[in-house]
Order: structure tokens, then sequence, then C-alpha cells
């Protein structure tokens, strides 16, 4: 069974199609992006919590200089 449809209603479907895949095309661009920023801030995390753990490490060792330091003075 073909349906035929008018003409209105052919431009119709037209128009819907490619609002369709304009909306699909953006959704997947938003979703590239969204994998990109994800990735971004967990390798901000990662850096962060290096950080913030060698200068924990950094701090300790000082303070350990410090305390035989101040035994070797006494």
């Amino acid at each position: 069974m073909f349906q035929t449809h008018s003409k209105s209603r052919q431009q119709a479907e037209i128009a819907f199609s490619r609002a369709q895949s304009q909306f699909v095309a953006r959704n997947t661009a938003v979703e590239a992006v969204d994998v990109l920023v994800r990735s971004r801030e967990e390798k901000t995390l990662r850096l962060r919590q290096a950080r913030l753990a060698k200068e924990l490490h950094d701090r300790a060792g000082a303070t350990a200089i410090d305390l035989g330091q101040d035994a070797k003075a006494n």
C-alpha cells in the first residue's frame, strides 16, 4: 500500500526531517564536548590530588629536618 501525500505534507515531512537531523547532530556535538569536559575535570582532580600529596610530603620532610636541627642544637 503506497500512500500519496499532499505537496504541503511532503514539504512538512522534509522540514521535520531536517530539523530532526539538526537536533541529532547538536546532541552528538554536545555529548562529545561533555566527554571532553568530564575528561579534563578528572585529570584536573588527579593532578590536584597529586600536588596536595606532594605538598604534604614536602611539609612533613621540612618539619622532620627542623626537628632534627632543634635536637642537635640542644
